[in-house]
């Protein structure tokens, strides 16, 4: 018997030992009422199985009782989360996204977008761009911005800055949705 005998066998019987293993666990998954593994096929032609995954899709808060009425963009200090809520419109919440806030957060209450630039430079030194600006405390702007670099600010705690981030497309969104005078309510 010469080595490739030796070697095929052994292949046989690893594909063999993969292949019951893996009947027996689908088997066991089905008992236990959860999804089927589904199996992949490697560049050799050899079958593995791969573990059930989770959805890659983030669960989305629900808009908080206390958002207010109207047309308005939600800022949640607590989650770091922004709704642009339409109540003309079906579903009443156009957009939902997590943001990074600054070093300091805006007071809660309810606001109206007072500037809106479209290109600059942030506290941070990075290009941002749709800064929707909404409120002033203390010298300390807030407003919504992206990042033309994608980045998310890194927070000094040294500097008072009241910029909050979303990734770009958001950005896009709420400068879209958000020109001056349109509410901006701000809860805990």
């Amino acid at each position: 018997m010469g080595p490739g005998v030796v070697v095929t066998g052994l292949t046989l019987g690893a594909l063999a030992v993969v292949s019951l293993l893996a009947f027996q666990a689908n088997g066991a998954q089905e008992r236990a009422g959860g999804p089927k593994p589904t199996a992949t096929t490697t560049a050799t032609g050899t079958a593995t199985a791969a573990a059930p995954t989770a959805s890659a899709t983030p669960t989305v808060p629900a808009l908080p009782a206390t958002s207010g009425t109207g047309l308005r963009v939600v800022y949640s200090v607590g989650s770091h989360y922004v709704w642009l809520v339409d109540p003309k419109k079906t579903p009443q919440v156009a957009a939902a996204f997590p943001v990074t806030p600054g070093s300091v957060e805006p007071t809660p209450g309810s606001y109206a977008v007072y500037s809106r630039t479209p290109t600059t430079t942030g506290t941070d030194g990075k290009q941002i761009e749709h800064v929707v600006r909404f409120a002033q405390l203390n010298g300390v702007v807030f407003g919504f911005s992206a990042a033309v670099d994608g980045a998310t600010p890194t927070t000094d705690p040294s500097a008072k800055t009241g910029g909050i981030r979303s990734g770009r497309a958001e950005g896009q969104l709420l400068w879209d949705f958000a020109p001056k005078e349109t509410k901006v309510v701000v809860i805990a």
